[in-house]
């Protein structure tokens, strides 16, 4: 038997590692049969999303060249693509993300990426279901591990506005809420923190998430949670209702986010505003200074259409397909190891 303790060796048995190379292709496939093509984007580029919560890193090349960071995403890269006049793309890719290891967790994972010109974030919806469905069978055949009829017994996957899973788990919406009555949600939630008085709007509503929400989605089997605020939009549309709402969704299985999707913006100063308004954030939090200049921006003003795409952690993927509790489980070799 395979010592997979040992560090020189996969912590994933080969078993699991031929399964996923099954699954893989089927999902290749099944994008092929929906019209999408795939592409390839750099590893290493000037551009770099900014975001708060997300911590690139960065690889200096010498000779007077910029900085060029591994991606955290292909997100920048694919939605250039769009501009040049790609329509439907998908891209299997390692994404890197300093610091973040965990039993879901891997400093290099694997993303897979997807964009659609003319879908709006419903219409995204719509394909993740079928694509996680898709992905389910295709396991099912390649593997006795996956307990097939968890998802498709379900039908649909709930669709459910993030203010009113809010009020489902916690008793009240919270869109309309400012700090003060946010910070009295939570201590009426018993949920107690350190240095209270410097949390923002985003961070009680993250923090409430977390602690009383998510539990609630674990207990919904597969969800979509989307409309989120208007103030976490990334690179969402936001619509303009009251309160406004960013289009936007995670689908969450098990109370495990698997997937981010968005209605994308189309404008370019928007997305230089967002981007400086995240710099100003990692400023505030001591995060090392990113550039908020971009090959997208510049591409951007070109004029990007009107297009929905979703980034879903792969990995994740598999490990909620065989019941993985470690990402260990379903990657060769992680961060350890590797």
């Amino acid at each position: 038997m395979t010592d997979h303790s040992a560090l020189d060796l996969p912590s994933a048995a080969i078993d699991t590692l031929k399964a996923r190379s099954r699954v893989t292709q089927a999902i290749r496939e099944f994008f092929i049969q929906q019209g999408y093509w795939e592409v390839e984007t750099p590893l290493l580029s000037t551009d770099v999303c900014v975001d708060l919560w997300l911590d690139p890193v960065a690889v200096p090349v010498g000779d007077g060249q910029p900085v060029r960071y591994l991606q955290t995403s292909p997100e920048f890269a694919m939605k250039r693509l769009l501009i040049a006049g790609a329509d439907a793309i998908f891209q299997f890719t390692k994404a890197i993300r300093s610091l973040e290891r965990g039993p879901r967790h891997n400093p290099e994972f694997t993303m897979l990426e997807w964009y659609r010109i003319g879908d709006t974030d419903r219409e995204q919806m719509a394909f993740t279901e079928s694509l996680v469905r898709h992905a389910v069978l295709a396991a099912g055949l390649v593997s006795p591990l996956v307990p097939c009829e968890r998802v498709l017994s379900v039908a649909p996957f709930a669709r459910v506005p993030y203010d009113v899973a809010f009020e489902r788990a916690v008793g009240t919406r919270v869109l309309k809420l400012s700090v003060p009555e946010l910070r009295e949600l939570a201590e009426s939630l018993d949920i107690r923190v350190n240095a209270p008085e410097s949390l923002d709007r985003d961070a009680w509503l993250n923090l409430i998430l977390a602690e009383r929400v998510e539990p609630w989605i674990a207990t919904q089997g597969a969800m979509f949670l989307h409309d989120f605020p208007a103030s976490q939009a990334a690179l969402a549309q936001v619509r303009n209702e009251d309160p406004p709402v960013a289009e936007r969704f995670e689908l969450y299985i098990g109370g495990v986010e698997l997937c981010n999707g968005y209605h994308e913006i189309t404008d370019a100063d928007e997305l230089r505003r967002r981007m400086e308004r995240q710099a100003d954030l990692r400023q505030r939090e001591g995060l090392s200074c990113l550039p908020t200049h971009s090959h997208l921006e510049a591409a951007t003003r070109r004029g990007m259409p009107p297009s929905s795409g979703v980034a879903l952690g792969y990995d994740r993927l598999l490990m909620w397909l065989w019941e993985c509790e470690r990402i260990d489980e379903v990657i060769a070799f992680p961060w350890e190891r590797a």
